[in-house]
C-alpha cells in the first residue's frame, strides 16, 4: 500500500508524520472523503472545492493548486491499484513548534490515503440501523463553523461512544436550542405525510455532498422536499427516516430510541435513485477522452 505525503508516494510503513505536528497535537487542520466506483472518484470537483473552503475558513494555504491536487489523488488510487476504493485526503497545519499561533508551522502537511472500499452488509440496507438521540449537544456554530470540515472531532466521538453503549449504530445530536442536526458521520432525513425532511444548514450542520445529492433527486421525484428546524419528537413521530454520507449513500433506519419505522418506498427509491446517479456519472467520465487528468484510469 502506497500513501501520498508531502508530494510523494510512499509506502504506508514509511509514511509517517512528525509528532509536532498541528494535526496531532491540536487537531489544527481539514479532511474530505471520497468514495471511487471502478475507478472514478464521485463528485470530486465538489470535495475539492469544499476541501479549499475548509482551508480559508481556517487560514490554510493548501501547498497545491486545484488540478495538481486532483492529480495527486488518481495518482495514489492507481499506485495502489484500485478501482473501488474510499480515498481519505487530510491536510493539517503541519510542523511546528508547541504553541497555537497557525504562524509556527511554516508549511502544512498533505496526506492521501487510498484503501479498498469494504461494502457494507446488505443486511443493514435490508434491515435498517438503529441509532439514538444523544445527550451530547452538537457544537454551537458560532464556536466551531460547521462548514469547516475540521479534524476535531471529539464532538462526534463522545456521541458515537453514547451510542455504541446503548447498542446503537449511530447517534442523532442535537443543538444547544433541542433541534435536530446530523449523525456523527452523517446527514438525517425523514419522511412523514408526503413530505421528505431534513435539518437545515442554520441548525448547525455541514452541507454533505450527499445530502445535496438527495436533495436534488428528491425533486427531481417530484417530492416535496422542507429544509428546516426540527426536534426529536418530529423524527420519532416519521414514517420513514435514513441517513446519507459519502460511504454509506443512503442507509436506511429501522429505530430511533424507541420509535420503529418501516423500510418504505421513499428511502428505496432514493437509494435506487442515487445509485443510478452514480452510475451516470461515472459512464460520463469514462466517456471523456482522453482520460481525466491525462491519467490512464
Amino acid at each position: 500500500m502506497y500513501v501520498y505525503l508531502n508530494g510523494k508516494l510512499v509506502p504506508s510503513k514509511e509514511a509517517s508524520v512528525s509528532v509536532f505536528d498541528h494535526g496531532f497535537l491540536y487537531g489544527d487542520g481539514i479532511y474530505e472523503t471520497m468514495r471511487v466506483y471502478d475507478g472514478v472518484i464521485f463528485k470530486l470537483d465538489e470535495h475539492i472545492k469544499r476541501l479549499y473552503r475548509s482551508a480559508s475558513l481556517i487560514g490554510l494555504t493548501i501547498p497545491l493548486e486545484t488540478d495538481a491536487l486532483k492529480i495527486s489523488v488518481y495518482e495514489t488510487l492507481i499506485a495502489n491499484s484500485l478501482r473501488n476504493a474510499y480515498l481519505r485526503l487530510t491536510v493539517s497545519r503541519g510542523r511546528g513548534a508547541l504553541g497555537l499561533n497557525p504562524e509556527l508551522c511554516p508549511e502544512p502537511t498533505v496526506v492521501i490515503i487510498a484503501q479498498k472500499f469494504k461494502e457494507y452488509p446488505k443486511t443493514l440496507y435490508q434491515n435498517g440501523i438503529s441509532m439514538i438521540v444523544s445527550s451530547i449537544r452538537r457544537n454551537l456554530k458560532e464556536a466551531i463553523n460547521p462548514q469547516i470540515k475540521s479534524l476535531n472531532f471529539l464532538n462526534n466521538i463522545l456521541a458515537r461512544i453514547e451510542a455504541k453503549r446503548a447498542g446503537a449504530y449511530e447517534a442523532i445530536m442535537l443543538n444547544a436550542n433541542g433541534e435536530l442536526t446530523e449523525g456523527t458521520v452523517c446527514n438525517v432525513f425523514f419522511y412523514k405525510s408526503g413530505v421528505l425532511y431534513t435539518p437545515s444548514l442554520e441548525c448547525g450542520i455541514l452541507d454533505g455532498i450527499t445530502r445535496g445529492t438527495i436533495i436534488d433527486l428528491a425533486i427531481r421525484e417530484y417530492m416535496k422536499v422542507k429544509e428546516g428546524r426540527f426536534t426529536k419528537e418530529d423524527i420519532y413521530s416519521a414514517e420513514e427516516v435514513f441517513i446519507t454520507n459519502t460511504t454509506l449513500e443512503v442507509m436506511p433506519v429501522s429505530k430511533t430510541d424507541k420509535s420503529e419505522y418501516n423500510i418504505g418506498n421513499v428511502t428505496k427509491l432514493l437509494h435506487k435513485a442515487y445509485r443510478k446517479e452514480v452510475n451516470a456519472y461515472v459512464a460520463d467520465v469514462k466517456a471523456e477522452e482522453p482520460s481525466i487528468w491525462g491519467l490512464n484510469i
